[in-house]
C-alpha cells in the first residue's frame, strides 16, 4: 500500500497560476503573493491542491529568466512544504530551457512542468508530432536529465481532428517510455481523444497521473473515472465551486455533483473554453472579476480583453453564484478597453 501511495503522490488538483501585472506590465509581486495565499486556504489544500507556477496561463512565454526565478521564489515562500509546487520550464533554446529547469530546482520546487518548444513554425504550428516526436522529447530529456525531478507534461501541439490540441498517441507512449521521471500527463485533448490517451496511460507498468485540463469536460471526465487530478487555469476563477463539484463526485454523490454543475458552472466553463485563441485572456478576465488580481491585462502581444467578454463573464460568474467585484471597478476597466 505504501508503494501505491508513493506512486500516486503527484495526483493533485494543480492550479495553473496566472501572473498578475501592474499597469506598466511589471510583475505585481504583492498580488502574486495574495493569489498564492488564496490557494493555501483549507478548501484547496485539504482537497489535494497543488501549484504550477510559470505555466502557459501565467504567460511564461513573456517572462524574463529573472522574472521566472522570482515567481518561483515567491511560490516556494508562500506554498513550499504545504502543497507540491511544479515550475514551468521553457525558453527559446534548449540550453536556455535547461537553465530555467536548474533555476527552479535550486529554489526547491517539487517538480518541473514540461512545455513544448516555442519559436519557428517548424517546431510549432507546422510540427508533425506523430512523425517527428523527437522535437519535444529531446528538449524534455535535456531538461529532466539536468535536474532529475518529477515532471508533468503540458502536451500541446498543432490541432488534429482526433486529439484536439494534445499530442498524438504514439508520441505520448514514446515520451513516457523514454522519460521515467514523468509522473503526470496534462490532458489538453478533445473528449474522444482524451479517452484514447487515458487508456494508454493506464497500460504502463508505472503510474502516470491522468491530469485533466479542459474544465468544461470535468463532469464527463469524473464520470468515466479517468480523473487522477488536474492541471487547470480554471481554478483561478472558480475554485470554490470546482472543488465542491469534484468532491461530490469523489463521494459518489451524483445528485449533488449534477446540481453544482448545472447551477451555472458548466455554462461558465463552456464560454471560457469556447475559443482557444481567447482562453488565457478569459482566464485573466475572470480572475480579475473575482477580485483575486488587480488588473485583467496580459503582456503585449497578448490581446486585451473585449467589453463583451468582460460583461459576459461577469454575468456567468454571478449565475454560478461566485462573487465578483463592484460595477464601479468594472466600469473603470471598461473605459480602458478599446473594443
Amino acid at each position: 500500500m505504501k508503494k501505491e501511495k508513493d506512486n500516486n503522490k503527484y495526483d493533485r488538483l494543480y492550479v495553473a497560476i496566472v501572473t498578475p501585472f501592474k499597469e506598466n506590465y511589471d510583475v505585481d509581486e504583492i498580488a502574486l503573493r495574495k493569489l498564492l495565499q488564496y490557494f493555501m486556504q483549507p478548501k484547496f489544500r485539504d482537497s489535494g491542491g497543488g501549484i504550477i507556477i510559470n505555466p502557459e496561463a501565467g504567460e511564461v512565454f513573456y517572462l524574463t529568466r529573472k522574472e521566472k526565478q522570482r515567481n518561483v521564489e515567491i511560490a516556494m515562500e508562500e506554498c513550499g512544504g504545504k502543497v507540491p509546487v511544479f515550475a514551468g520550464v521553457i525558453d527559446l533554446r534548449t540550453e536556455d530551457a535547461v537553465k530555467i529547469a536548474i533555476d527552479a530546482k535550486e529554489r526547491g520546487v517539487d517538480g518541473i512542468f514540461l512545455i513544448p518548444p516555442m519559436g519557428s513554425m517548424d517546431i510549432t504550428t507546422s510540427w508533425d508530432a506523430e512523425k517527428y516526436p523527437e522535437v519535444f522529447i529531446d528538449m524534455a530529456k535535456a531538461e529532466v536529465e539536468a535536474v532529475d525531478l518529477p515532471a508533468i507534461v503540458h502536451p500541446t501541439g498543432a490541432p488534429t481532428s482526433l486529439y484536439g490540441i494534445g499530442l498524438p498517441l504514439g508520441t505520448v507512449i514514446k515520451m513516457c517510455k523514454e522519460i521515467p521521471n514523468i509522473v503526470g500527463w496534462k490532458m489538453t485533448y478533445s473528449y474522444q481523444g482524451s479517452l484514447i490517451i487515458a487508456k494508454a496511460l493506464r497500460s504502463f507498468d508505472r503510474h502516470i497521473g491522468i491530469l485533466r485540463a479542459s474544465a468544461r469536460y470535468f463532469h464527463e471526465n469524473l464520470a468515466t473515472g479517468y480523473f487522477d487530478g488536474t492541471v487547470t487555469g480554471s481554478f483561478n476563477y472558480a475554485m470554490e465551486s470546482m472543488i465542491e463539484h469534484i468532491n461530490a463526485w469523489k463521494r459518489k454523490d451524483i445528485d449533488e455533483a449534477c446540481a453544482i454543475w448545472e447551477s451555472g458552472l458548466s455554462d461558465l466553463h463552456s464560454y471560457i473554453y469556447s475559443e482557444y485563441s481567447r482562453l488565457h485572456v478569459r482566464y485573466k478576465i475572470a480572475t480579475w472579476l473575482r477580485g483575486l488580481i488587480p488588473l485583467p491585462f496580459m503582456r503585449p502581444p497578448m490581446p486585451k480583453p473585449r467589453k463583451e467578454e468582460i460583461l459576459k463573464i461577469r454575468d456567468l460568474l454571478k449565475k454560478a453564484k461566485l462573487n465578483v467585484i463592484s460595477e464601479n471597478e468594472i466600469n473603470k476597466i471598461l473605459e480602458k478597453v478599446p473594443y
